[in-house]
This record gives C-alpha cells, sequence and structure tokens, in this order.
C-alpha cells in the first residue's frame, strides 16, 4: 500500500514537472508580423534563430512567407529548453566526450536575401533571357535586379509577376511580355543570374529602369539619372 502510495507521489510529480516546462517553452516565443523585405533568413538573423526553428514553430515546409501574415518567432529560451529535453547517452568514463562540431553555414553570396516562389523565379529568368540575351552575365544579373528594385519601390507592384505583367498605357512594361518571346524558356546562365540578384548584394544603388539607348525612342527615360552602363544597357533611376 505504501509502495503504491509513493509511485502515485512520483508520477504526479513528473506531470507537474512536465506541465511547467511545457508552459515555460510555450510562452518563449514572439509574435512577428510579416513586412515588405522579410525573408526566413532575415528574421533568423535578427532573432539569432534558425530558419528551421521558424519554420518548425509554424509548422511550415517551405520557405515563402507573406507580407502581412504573423509569425511566432522562437526565443533563445525556447530553443534551449527544447534542446534540453533531447535524451542523451552518457559517454564512457574512460572516453573523452568528443567535442561539438560547429554547423557549416552556406556561403553568404549563395543565401537569397528574398524568397520567391518557383514560378517566380521561372518567370523572371524567362524575362532576363529575353531582355539580355546576348548580354553579358552581370548584364542578365543587373536586368533580374531591375525587376526586384520595383518589387521594393512604392511606385511599383509588389510582386515578381505583378512587376513583370504590369500594364503601362496602353502596353506592359516590358516588350518580351508584349511580343510574347517571354514563353521562351530561360537558359542556365539567365537562372544563375535571377539566384546572383536575389542576394541583394548590388542592387545598382536602387535602379528601376534600363533601356539601351541606341534604339530607345521614349525621351523621358533617357532624363533619368544614369547609374551604370553594362553592355548594351543603361540603369538608371
Amino acid at each position: 500500500m505504501k509502495h503504491s502510495y509513493m509511485k502515485s507521489m512520483v508520477v504526479a510529480c513528473l506531470a507537474t514537472l512536465s506541465f511547467i516546462g511545457f508552459n515555460a517553452t510555450a510562452t518563449a516565443a514572439t509574435n512577428y508580423k510579416v513586412v515588405k523585405g522579410d525573408s526566413l533568413w532575415k528574421l533568423g538573423k535578427r532573432y539569432s534563430v534558425t530558419i528551421d526553428d521558424i519554420k518548425k514553430l509554424n509548422n511550415r515546409q517551405g520557405d515563402m512567407i507573406y507580407i502581412g501574415e504573423t509569425l511566432a518567432i522562437p526565443s533563445k529560451t525556447k530553443v534551449l529548453a527544447a534542446e534540453t529535453t533531447e535524451p542523451s547517452t552518457a559517454a564512457p568514463a574512460n572516453k573523452a566526450k568528443p567535442e561539438p562540431k560547429p554547423e557549416a553555414k552556406p556561403a553568404e553570396q549563395e543565401t537569397p536575401a528574398v524568397s520567391i516562389s518557383a514560378s517566380e523565379k521561372d518567370l523572371l529568368a524567362r524575362l532576363v533571357e529575353a531582355e539580355a540575351k546576348g548580354e553579358s552575365y552581370e548584364g542578365k544579373v543587373g536586368v533580374a535586379t531591375v525587376v526586384l528594385n520595383r518589387v521594393d519601390s512604392p511606385k511599383f507592384p509588389d510582386t515578381v509577376t505583378g512587376v513583370i505583367k504590369q500594364v503601362v498605357g496602353k502596353a506592359y512594361a516590358f516588350s518580351p511580355v508584349q511580343n510574347g518571346s517571354i514563353n521562351k524558356p530561360a537558359s542556365e546562365d539567365s537562372k544563375k543570374a535571377v539566384e546572383q540578384a536575389l542576394t541583394r548584394k548590388d542592387r545598382l544603388d536602387d535602379s528601376i529602369y534600363f533601356y539601351n539607348p541606341k534604339t530607345a525612342t521614349d525621351n523621358w527615360i533617357r532624363s533619368r539619372a544614369v547609374i551604370k552602363t553594362i553592355d548594351h544597357h543603361v540603369f538608371a533611376k
């Protein structure tokens, strides 16, 4: 009888401690409302947590986030609590415990600062191919950068698809959309140029226009401040 009583007391204490630990973990999170320009990578850097931590807490599979949605951001306390609940195996007394290997970090230039869907990457790569076919790799990156700068600018739509398919007057803003050449597949160079532009390492001083001075007939575009010339294109803002 005494043994059963003691067993019940131990179970009750363990349940109480588990409940306390669960609540301490559950409350150790911050609600964050996504704004323009955010990405899981940026939020992870800001709150010193990993992308996987954020995705697990919000039950996410992919990396896409949307403006206006609210994400739960785990705090360091929560991440620590989760780590301490993992079972551990004691090292043999005659062996030194091995030093943990540092977590490998991806190269900074390969980490996108902006997350867009696979379909938008393909659309942007096809536009780059149509607008900068025959241009250098740097020129292709420049065209992709102008599109992303427009997404960030309040003067233009706030999605890649919206910018590329924007109608100005009675025509599309980009001639490849108008003449259908955007429907041709993109080259590997154009796809890589999009990935490079997504890192946002060089924004071309936020240029939002590009044109070929030999073929441009609009005098207004020539009045814009020139930032850089790459191959046959002038980049301006």
